[in-house]
């Protein structure tokens, strides 16, 4: 019998990008959707939402390259129980197919500390400010 990953969640706003990493870095999505609001939203691509299944799928097909992520936080604003978090993050290595990987950006997310006093996302915009190729500037 094989147990999913825990990863511990954080108590500080600033932490959190470090416990997302640990959970991406288990390489599986629902250890990596334990950092995640019931309601939050991750955009895999400029201008594309994903919520729930949807959410945890798309985040799957990250996790499914098999390559760590790296994060650097380079701004954390916090106002009462939410967090602004401005991360750099990097994952670069060779992929589970053999092909090389670079995927490389600047989050802009937005963290909420529950009732329990863990920060789970809100939002997961890891391509911040990211064009939309689909949507006129």
């Amino acid at each position: 019998m094989t147990h999913r990953p825990s990863v511990p969640l954080s108590t500080t706003a600033a932490e959190h990008p470090y416990a997302f990493a640990r959970a991406f870095n288990t390489f599986d999505p629902v250890a990596l959707d334990q950092l995640y609001e019931p309601g939050a939203v991750f955009v895999p691509a400029p201008g594309r939402e994903a919520t729930g299944a949807e959410r945890i799928r798309a985040n799957a097909a990250f996790l499914g390259l098999r390559v760590p992520i790296r994060v650097t936080p380079r701004h954390t604003y916090v106002a009462g129980d939410l967090a602004l978090l401005i991360v750099d993050f990097v994952i670069d290595g060779v992929g589970a197919h053999g092909s090389p990987v670079h995927i490389e950006g600047t989050a802009t997310d937005v963290a909420r500390r529950g009732p329990d006093g863990y920060w789970r996302y809100a939002i997961d915009n890891p391509f911040g400010t990211a064009h939309d190729a689909g949507r006129p500037e």
